[in-house]
């Protein structure tokens, strides 16, 4: 095993050459699809250090016993040096047993790979566009958007990660009714800045104070030109004004949180490009798109409910329950209507597409997908694409709901929130449990020192080895790989834990999950607590004994792995890597 190459790597290198052995051998037929093939650590650690499930899902396409065909596997594989067992489990399951070596090689090859140990080519170069936030452009950033927005970005870092190009895309929604609400908010700000009393802001405007420079920006510019004006003459400027400056606000929000798009889409240039006309019409020419009816709602009945000929999607072809319309009965664009082209223009650059929502959209995530499918798969091959739903987050302190000061209207912003607990706090929280669980942000628990809060036991872990690795240095000590055979079975435990990194990062891009990296290093962090624990009681089990300068430099190169290892996660997730705490 190269320096260059992981442990995880050449035992998928090994496997791959087991299988090429047995094709030669006439064991396995030619051509058979070896995707499903995986080599990971076993749930329980006690069966083993590696399996791989091989044999389990190449027999049935072989025409083979998955146990004979493990048996003729175990053979191959029971030749590689480092291997000390290779056992069949169950139904064709084979497990394996490494030495003590390949674990201290693996040891080097995060040194020699630093920042870069647990990055991957299997993402094989692949475009995947990742669209996140994409908050209506109405006004700051609030705690709503703050979740999918450290997801989205956290899953855009872990897709380069594992070897994809990556798109980071902000859809603006800036053609529908809320931008000229928006409009009309910023007049009343326009006239206020004019010197009028406008009194409390009308119902139905955005009352935030965020949009006063806006109205004395357009009042410096115009005077009073628009301030008696039918809306007709103003309305048009006002949105486009208002927008770019919501949008220059919403950039500064993100970039409290270290995030930075690569493009901000329009919805209303996507629509003056005719774009949405364009699906339209492949739409029909494809028979996917026909003049029908609506099924009346719920509750109405024939004198009540007048049917309208709408364009329909046939998204019942895709596995919604009825047809959509893409225009509304006055020649507008659905909103599905304009959405679909837009994925459409997506797709057109890149090879898999995966959007961030709001739970609150799961109600159109099947039409959507259905409509992608529809649009990208003429020739039987659709675009890959998935919704990942993020759920909205409570706000506490001291476990009960908190209310801020809400600055900006009617909600809390992000931007209060980065300042009071840090953007690094923010983040990682945000990657605590599984986007689609709902989640309670507590002020008091994100800042509070103790095992419970995963912020703070994660960074302490780094902190705790460099503050190591400062004292062994005042006293005259340093790592080294000269005697990594000191170390013992406790040791070997946190390197095999280490070791999962690349295979971890390689199946949390798979599954487009983030958050599988925060708990890694949480693990990962318990475990450095654990053994530092031990030294507690037993101070030959210390990174630093004085009396054994061999021992000290061989656990101190350990420490500084594990350290490396801590900083590689946290950069994933946007998360700095603390010197001191």
């Amino acid at each position: 095993m190269t320096q260059q190459t992981t442990l995880h790597a050449a035992f998928a290198g090994h496997v791959a050459a087991a299988l090429d052995a047995l094709k030669a051998a006439g064991t396995l037929p030619a051509g058979l699809s070896r995707a499903a093939v995986a080599v990971e650590p076993p749930r329980d650690p006690a069966h083993g250090d590696l399996a791989t499930n091989a044999a389990m899902v190449l027999a049935k396409p072989a025409g083979l016993n998955p146990r004979a065909l493990a048996e003729a596997l175990v053979t191959e594989l029971a030749k590689i040096p480092s291997v000390t067992a290779a056992e069949i489990a169950g139904p064709g399951f084979i497990n394996l047993r490494l030495n003590a070596a390949a674990w201290l090689d693996e040891l080097r090859t995060i040194a020699a790979l630093g920042n870069d140990y647990g990055r991957s080519t299997v993402g094989a170069g692949t475009t995947v566009n990742v669209e996140y936030v994409s908050a209506n452009p109405t006004g700051p950033m609030h705690m709503g958007h703050c979740r999918g927005a450290v997801v989205g970005d956290a899953l855009a870092s872990l897709l380069e990660a594992a070897g994809h190009k990556v798109i980071r895309e902000y859809y603006v929604n800036d053609a529908g009714a809320q931008v000229d609400v928006l409009a009309r908010s910023v007049h009343v700000r326009y006239r206020e800045a004019l010197g009028e009393n406008v009194g409390d802001i009308p119902e139905g405007l955005y009352p935030g104070e965020y949009l006063i420079p806006v109205g004395q920006d357009l009042a410096r510019e115009f005077g009073d030109k628009y301030a008696a004006a039918p809306d007709s003459e103003w309305l048009a400027l006002f949105r486009n004004r208002a927008v770019a400056a919501m949008l220059v606000m919403i950039k500064a929000d993100l970039a409290l949180l270290g995030i930075h798009h690569d493009l901000f889409s329009s919805e209303a240039e996507l629509q003056a490009a005719g774009k949405p006309d364009e699906a339209e019409a492949w739409l029909r020419a494809h028979d996917l798109v026909y003049d029908g009816h609506l099924e009346a709602p719920k509750g109405k009945t024939p004198e009540d409910w007048e049917p309208v000929e709408l364009p329909l999607f046939r998204s019942t072809k895709f596995g919604d329950d009825q047809d959509r319309p893409i225009k509304k009965s006055d020649g507008s664009w659905t909103y599905f209507g304009a959405d679909l082209a837009y994925h459409f223009q997506k797709a057109q650059s890149a090879d898999a597409l995966v959007d961030i929502w709001g739970a609150d959209h799961a109600g159109t995530v099947k039409r959507i997908k259905a409509a992608v499918a529809a649009m990208t798969g003429a020739e039987g091959k659709p675009t890959p694409f998935e919704v990942k739903l993020v759920q909205m987050v409570q706000l506490m302190k001291g476990g009960q709901p908190f209310k801020m000061s809400k600055r900006a209207g009617n909600f809390v912003t992000l931007a209060d929130v980065v300042e009071m607990v840090g953007k690094d706090v923010v983040r990682f929280t945000m990657l605590t449990r599984k986007p689609d669980a709902q989640m309670d942000f507590d002020f008091d628990k994100v800042v509070e020192a103790s095992k419970d809060n995963p912020v703070f036991y994660v960074q302490y872990a780094h902190a705790r080895i460099r503050s190591t690795l400062r004292k062994a240095a005042g006293e005259g000590m340093a790592p080294s790989a000269d005697h990594l055979e000191l170390l013992g079975e406790e040791e070997l435990g946190l390197i095999k834990l280490a070791a999962q990194f690349p295979r971890l990062i390689e199946a949390a891009a798979a599954a487009r999950e983030p958050h599988r990296v925060a708990f890694y290093l949480y693990d990962l962090a318990a475990a450095l607590h654990g053994y530092w624990n031990l030294g507690n009681d037993r101070p030959e089990k210390r990174f630093i004994v004085a009396q054994d300068i061999n021992l000290t430099g061989a656990r101190l190169y350990l420490a500084t792995q594990i350290g490396q290892l801590i900083r590689n996660g946290l950069a994933l997730l946007g998360v700095e890597a603390v010197e001191e705490m």
